[in-house]
């Protein structure tokens, strides 16, 4: 396993762990985060948002990660994460797909990719079944995503 590979190990052991302080030390100063539910954070929002969500957990979140591989510039991770949403307690499995971007050893670019449908079928039931694949929800799911990491930031 060379040093990068070490690194994303290093950073979902630590999610694992529900270790934010451990994931946020593998980041860059100028880290850049983007997935289907926050869109695209910056710097300290990034750590925030992996604070917030471990928290919001209560013990109840399982990472599983595996197929990282990873070379001086780029890399890879599969990870699925399995807890209950919080503002609905439904139960949601999510595989995701993650690249990564490298800098003086660090994550500078983490973009994790995920079927944004299927994860709003499983935390939203029946609406999320009839609206999640359209535009309007989608934003709607941003939006609170975002609203809740403002909320916490305070």
């Amino acid at each position: 396993m060379n040093a990068n590979e070490q690194l994303i190990h290093k950073f979902y052991t630590a999610f694992a762990n529900a270790d934010a302080k451990t994931m946020c030390e593998c980041y860059h100063t100028n880290i850049q985060f983007e997935d289907p539910a926050f869109g695209i954070l910056k710097g300290n929002d990034v750590c925030k948002m992996w604070k917030m969500l471990i928290e919001k957990s209560r013990g109840n979140l399982k990472i599983e990660f595996s197929q990282i591989k990873a070379d001086t510039y780029a890399g890879s991770a599969q990870w699925i994460a399995t807890y209950n949403f919080s503002k609905t307690n439904r139960k949601v499995i999510n595989v995701i797909q993650a690249q990564f971007q490298f800098q003086d050893d660090l994550i500078i670019k983490h973009s994790d990719y995920f079927d944004i449908w299927k994860w709003s079928k499983q935390a939203f039931g029946i609406k999320g079944l009839l609206f999640g694949w359209t535009g309007f929800m989608q934003k709607k799911i941003q939006e609170q995503a975002l609203l809740s990491l403002k909320n916490y930031k305070k």
